[in-house]
């Protein structure tokens, strides 16, 4: 929706396009294509017919090697080439590249054969997460502890898998917390680089579903350093171009710095919308620019004027929506409430991003005011059930 508005104001006609027509965003664009976004084949061919002038998937993984694939075969403004998109949006063939360029990455390895998995259990040091390669928002996501616990994960890894295909990396232990959060590139070049700190819920159906984020992040300046030069060499290396991009990284008990992932998108969980919030710098507006081949403008790196955080609101189990309590002592922190349930409706436990039901903006006077707050947020943030 951000990204329509956006488009809106710069004249641009829009056209969505997905398998449910239902979706919210259809009431907001000009046209609505019922097709899928993975069956890029359809997609092209519907491009094609409409005479498109540029594409893009915001905030939503699935889609994103199909903009790449259409924009390349009409000769589209792209991000980068289709084949270099297909590497970042693949988590096995990811963890490959980073490791033939000597990037820090940890021990990983892709599967489509769920025995062949059950053999290999000696190669990794556990715990190891276990994941789709192509699934997003923590979709299908566990840690599992030993490799009696192995099969059942696997087996919930390719329920939200299109390809089939899982992967099982060692788990990183982190110092503070991880970054999860946008960037932004102008002619291959990093123009704006960001880190937070991404928080996560432990009660929630799936911990690592990301709850809340904030900025400034905790990664030390030395390693945010080292993290930019080496997102930048990536970059290069897959000779991409102008984008907006949704980058998690995190600092680990190992004494290094990782870069877990990189998608030509933006971010779920209006991170760009908390950046525009926080530095500025409107991401959103030139990421459409981007798209239509128009020149970015006023992209660059600012300072961070305060302190933010967006808290994804979620129950931490399934039933019935009653309200949303908050405290007083945060109302003069909150900036924006959206809650997207009415009383009576049905929610989730929190085991994928898709689970949200709203999100609360905060801002805060100080680092120790925010992170107090946000380290206990069950003390101020409650979502009451019937």
């Amino acid at each position: 929706m951000p990204v329509i508005k956006a488009a809106r104001k710069m004249n641009i006609y829009t056209i969505t396009c997905d398998y449910l027509p239902n979706n919210i965003a259809h009431k907001y664009s000009d046209e609505y294509c019922n097709v899928s976004i993975i069956d890029k084949e359809a997609v092209l061919k519907k491009a094609k017919e409409l005479n498109i002038d540029g594409i893009m998937s915001f905030a939503c993984d699935p889609g994103v090697v199909t903009a790449a694939y259409v924009a390349e075969q009409l000769g589209l403004p792209h991000c980068g080439s289709y084949e270099s998109v297909s590497i970042l949006q693949n988590k096995g063939k990811f963890r490959e590249f980073l490791k033939k360029h000597h990037f820090n990455v940890p021990m990983a390895k892709s599967y489509i054969s769920v025995d062949e998995a059950l053999r290999d259990v000696e190669l990794f040091h556990w715990p190891v997460i276990v994941k789709p390669t192509d699934s997003a928002g923590s979709k299908g996501v566990t840690r599992v502890e030993n490799p009696s616990e192995l099969r059942k994960s696997i087996e919930y890894a390719l329920s939200f898998s299109h390809c089939n295909e899982f992967i099982i990396e060692e788990f990183l232990e982190k110092i503070g917390y991880s970054s999860d959060t946008d960037c932004f590139s102008v002619d291959g070049e990093l123009k704006f680089v960001s880190f937070s700190a991404q928080r996560f819920d432990e009660k929630a159906d799936n911990p690592y579903t990301p709850a809340a984020y904030s900025w400034p992040g905790s990664i030390s300046l030395e390693h945010q350093k080292e993290l930019s030069n080496e997102l930048q060499r990536l970059l290069n290396l897959l000779d991409m171009k102008t984008a907006l991009f949704n980058i998690e990284t995190r600092e680990c008990t190992d004494g290094k710095a990782y870069i877990m992932e990189v998608s030509p998108r933006g971010g779920g969980n209006r991170l760009s919308e908390m950046l525009k919030l926080s530095t500025g710098v409107d991401l959103i507006t030139n990421a459409v620019r981007a798209a239509v081949g128009e020149d970015v403008v006023d992209v660059g790196q600012h300072d961070y004027n305060g302190y933010w955080a967006i808290v994804i609101l979620h129950s931490d189990k399934p039933g019935i929506y009653e309200t949303l309590w908050v405290s007083k002592e945060i109302e003069e922190n909150i900036i924006e409430m959206d809650i997207w349930v009415e009383n009576g409706d049905m929610v989730g436990g929190f085991s994928g991003a898709n689970e949200a039901i709203g999100t609360l903006i905060l801002s805060f006077k100080s680092e120790e005011q925010l992170h107090s707050i946000m380290v206990e947020q069950e003390k101020y943030i409650k979502v009451v059930l019937k």
